[in-house]
Order: C-alpha cells, then structure tokens, then sequence
C-alpha cells in the first residue's frame, strides 16, 4: 500500500498583485503631474515666448540671489553641523549627553517663524546675508544629525593607526574622519539645498527675492500666469541639477569595518581648559538657534498678555489644522503602502522606476506642486479648485516621500515567511495582510503618519495657494497677523506650532540614534 500525501504550495506572495501594480503605477503618473505641468507650459507657450520669459533680467537677478543663498548656507551648515557632532560625539566637553537633543531641537521651530522672531529681534535685518542667518540657524541640524550619527559607527583603531604611523590630529581627520563623513554631508547638504529653493515665507519677511518668493507674487498679480510657470520651470531645472551634482559627488565609494573583532567606542578627547571656550561656543549657537524664537515668542506673549489668546479664533484654526493633517496623514501612509511593497518586494526594473520617481518628486519645491495643482484644476476640473479635497491631495503629493521612507523601511523588516504561512494557512490575502503585514508594519507606518502630521501642520505656501475661502490653519494665521505687524497675536500661533513639532523632532533624533546603533 502506498501511501500519497498532497503537498499544497503556499501562494506566493512576495511579488506585488495586479491591484497593487495599478495603484502605485496611478499614484507615480499623479506625482508626476507638476513635471508634466512645466513641461506642457513650455510647449503651450511656445519656445519663443519661453525664451523671452526665462533670458531676462529678472530671472538672472533671482538666479544670483538663489544660488548665492545656496552657496553661502550649504558651506556654513556643513562647517557648524560637522564642527559641532565632532565636539559632541568626539570630546569630554560638560553636558555631552544633553547637546545631542539640544542640536536637533532647531528642528521644531519652523523657517518661517524663525524669521519672524529675528526680525522682531533685528528690525533692520534684511537681505542675503539676513536669509543666510536664519537660513542657516533652521537647517544645520540636517547635517548635524547624520554626522554625529557616522562618527559614531567607525572603529577608533583605523585613526589609532594613522598617529601610529605619524599622522596629527589635523591629518587624521583630514584623511581618515573626513571622507567617512563624505555621505553624510553631502545627503545633509542635499536637503539644505532643497529647503533653501523651497522656501517661502523666511525669505519674505527679511525681504530677500528667491524663485519661490518671485513665484508666489506671480501667482498673485498675474494668477497662473506664464511668466510664473517659467519661473517654476527653472526652480525645477536649479533642483535636479542639485540631485545630479549630488549623485556624482557621492561616487561609488563605501566605508566599511573589516576583519575580526568587535568594534569599540572612540576614546573622548581631553579638553582640560580648552572645554571653557568650547562651551561657550555650544551656548552661543543654542542662544542663536533657540533662544532667539523662544525668547522673541515669550516676550511677545508677556507684552500681548492673556487678550492675544483668542480661543475661539486659535481653537478654530488648531481644529482646522488637526482634522486637515490628520486626513492627509492616514490617506498619505495609505497611500504609500502600494508604492513601498513594490521597491520592497520586487527588484525588477518597473520597481526602481517607482522608487526613482520618488526621488524626482520629492525634490520638487512646494510651490511648484501647487501652482501645477491649481492650473490642472481650473482647466480641467474647476468645481475641484479650492477645494478640501483638492489641498488634501496637495497634500498628500508633497509628503508622499516622507511617508514612504518609513513604511518602506517597515515592510523591509517583516519576514515573507510569516505572510507565506499564514496564506498556506488558509488566510486570505487581506486577511494576512491586517493580520501579519499591517501589525509588524504598524510602528513604521505610525512614525511615517506622525512626520506628515507635522508637515502638514507647519505647511504654508501650498495651503495659501490651495486652501478654500474660510481656511484659517494655524499657518496661515500666524502668516497673516505677522504680515499685520501685529507679532503679538501671531506670537500663540507660532508657539502651538513648534509644540507639534517637538515629537517629530525627538522621532528623528531617536531615528538617528537607532541608525548608529546606540
């Protein structure tokens, strides 16, 4: 007698279905939509109009200050954060432990209230050099926090060997922490770039003209005008040639520990008398990057007194706030599931065409999403313009990136096993996937919904663009009462917001902590 035994194989679930195929393809040709949106314009315009519009005056006197922002802030940003991850994460200076939250606490104050508080300070404060101190004071920690994060990994005994053979401490840096850095820098250098083409309402009110400024006028006078569009053209032309210098700078090369043993912590630095001017120095740039916005928004709170706190007025603008970023959070993490199982689970070429669209995206400034936003709505769908759902999916366009990172890092860590065992099981797909897939991602996805939250709560330039007459976000009245002059009653605004912006900030501190394995 023979015995016969069936063996049913598991589904095979490790690749994406149909349903998920369609909806990242759907959601990567929407995310394209403002690319495609430049280039229309340039052929509805014609080349001769298009070439009249770009080779002027105006646009080489945008382009000067544009880049000469870039230049001046990129360099001091990767000096101060570097310099002060190095102190930090390399010396015996007092209070090592606390400067870590201190230095990415910045952070939370967001580029357009910092400004108000150093022009409330600094009345007389305007132009580049204006833009490159508040500029500069907003950002550092993008390069802060990557870089403390490398000079923690790297085995000290490489750098014991150098001044073995010779080498001083200049040298050693130079040659052997320096180009371990390389990555972080330029990654932390990207992102101040990007910021800097993006932002609106820091350099308004120091009164220096950038393409996001100069786009945000021509939107107002001329309302989707030509000339805007171009302009929103060449901002986009400034960022992807940011991405490619950034890529070819990066290069091929990576630094890793070989060999056997275990890696150890690098012995701290003995500042002995030395530690007083270094202190001094930490105090000095803490003063400059959260002392300023806390102290301006605290003495513009204690001279309005209780009659700036509106409660009815900030209850409906934080109430307006809250249910728009909430929606656009839990649709923006749902919508990036599609997306993020595809670069996760499949290595074929259409997968690394949707995780580099990602990039193209994300690299757009804000404006630009939504100039595109509001010209696709009133030629093709007006009943759509200013609309709730149509700032929820401007929303949900330009923090996609953000969401996807996390999910993606989420899904990566849950075993296809576990999900093959459940379906040979007897579970169906959508059964495995809230019963095993969505539980183990649920903390990724959690974090990822927190960031766009945030980002959500703090936006400005796509909101006043996009967002429906009686929209009154916490964003947009601490613009408009700013815009006033009067800094007293926008001073509440500004406060809530960097309160939401507090857990964010500790997320990506935390993260940066977890990356270096401490």
């Amino acid at each position: 007698m023979v015995a016969l035994r069936t063996v049913v194989a598991a589904p095979r679930i490790g690749r994406p279905g149909p349903l998920v195929t369609i909806v990242a393809l759907l959601l990567v040709a929407a995310t394209f939509v403002p690319l495609g949106y430049i280039v229309s314009t340039v052929f509805s315009t014609g080349l001769d109009q298009t070439a009249e519009l770009v080779f002027r005056p105006r646009v080489g006197e945008l382009l000067r200050n544009t880049v000469g922002l870039v230049v001046c802030t990129v360099p001091i940003c990767v000096v101060l954060g570097v310099g002060l991850a190095w102190v930090v994460e390399r010396t015996d200076v007092p209070g090592k432990s606390w400067w870590g939250p201190v230095f990415a606490a910045p952070l939370a104050v967001p580029a357009f209230v910092n400004s108000y508080a150093w022009v409330s300070a600094f009345p007389t404060m305007h132009g580049l050099w204006a833009g490159v101190v508040i500029a500069t004071m907003s950002y550092f920690p993008l390069v802060y926090l990557p870089a403390a994060a490398t000079l923690r990994r790297p085995d000290p005994a490489v750098e014991e060997s150098a001044r073995a053979l010779g080498s001083g401490p200049v040298a050693v840096f130079a040659r052997i922490v320096l180009p371990q850095l390389r990555l972080a820098i330029l990654g932390g250098g990207l992102l101040i770039a990007l910021h800097l083409l993006a932002e609106y309402g820091a350099f308004v009110m120091v009164r220096f003209d950038t393409f996001t400024t100069a786009i945000f006028e021509q939107y107002q006078s001329s309302f989707a005008g030509a000339a805007g569009s171009m302009l929103a053209g060449v901002l986009v032309l400034c960022c992807l040639a940011l991405l490619a210098a950034e890529a070819t700078l990066r290069g091929r090369a990576h630094y890793a520990r070989i060999g056997g043993g275990a890696p150890r912590a690098a012995t701290r630095i003995q500042l002995g008398i030395g530690a007083i001017p270094v202190l001094a120095g930490l105090v000095a740039v803490t003063a400059a990057a959260l002392g300023v916005p806390l102290w301006t928004i605290g003495r513009w709170l204690r001279i309005g007194g209780a009659a700036v706190w509106d409660f009815t007025e900030i209850g409906m603008s934080l109430a307006q706030t809250v249910g728009l970023a909430l929606t656009a959070a839990l649709l923006t993490t749902l919508c990036a599931f599609p997306v993020a199982w595809i670069a996760v689970r499949s290595t074929s070429a259409f997968a690394r065409i949707i995780e580099g669209a990602n990039y193209i995206t994300s690299s757009l400034p804000g404006i630009v999403i939504a100039l595109a936003m509001v010209t696709v709505t009133i030629r093709w769908a007006p009943p759509l313009y200013q609309t709730v759902s149509m700032v929820i999916a401007a929303y949900v366009l330009l923090f996609l990136p953000r969401a996807l990172v996390g999910v993606r890092a989420g899904l990566a860590q849950v075993p296809v096993g576990l999900e093959e065992a459940s379906r040979a099981l007897g579970k169906s797909g959508p059964a495995t996937f809230f019963l095993v897939t969505l539980r183990l991602t649920a903390p990724a996805a959690a974090a990822a919904a927190a960031l766009v939250f945030v980002a959500v709560a703090t936006e400005l330039t796509a909101t006043l663009l996009l967002a429906p007459n009686g929209t009154r976000t916490l964003a947009m009245r601490f613009w408009a009462l700013s815009g006033e002059l009067d800094y007293a009653a926008a001073a509440p605004y500004a406060l809530i917001m960097i309160v939401a912006a507090v857990p964010v900030t500790y997320l990506l501190f935390t993260h940066s902590r977890k990356a270096a394995g401490i």
